[in-house]
């Protein structure tokens, strides 16, 4: 599981600008099913972050949206990495880096 993309052993040599096209350019490739996967993992965080938010009463709600919002990048990255990681080595060499 890779948590950052400096890590992925198929962008080894890129810059992080660079890593980042061939990432978006992987993750256009990944099937439909595979994509509402990962649009309701961010769904699932995104929805109740907004409902804590939008009843914010007091100070105790800050502990929660903290969590929530350190939630959010800490299980979709890995996952966008994971998906698109098959994608990765077609995605870089179509954009010849």
């Amino acid at each position: 599981m890779y948590f950052g993309s400096h890590s992925i052993p198929e962008l080894k040599g890129l810059k992080f600008a660079q890593r980042m096209q061939v990432i978006r350019a992987a993750t256009e490739q990944i099937p439909t099913p595979q994509k509402l996967l990962l649009n309701l993992v961010k769904l699932a965080i995104l929805i109740p972050l907004f409902l804590v938010i939008a009843q914010w009463e007091s100070w105790q709600h800050t502990v929660t949206i903290l969590l929530l919002l350190a939630a959010y990048p800490l299980l979709t990255r890995p996952l966008t990495f994971a998906l698109c990681r098959p994608h990765l080595a077609l995605a870089r060499a179509k954009q010849q880096l």
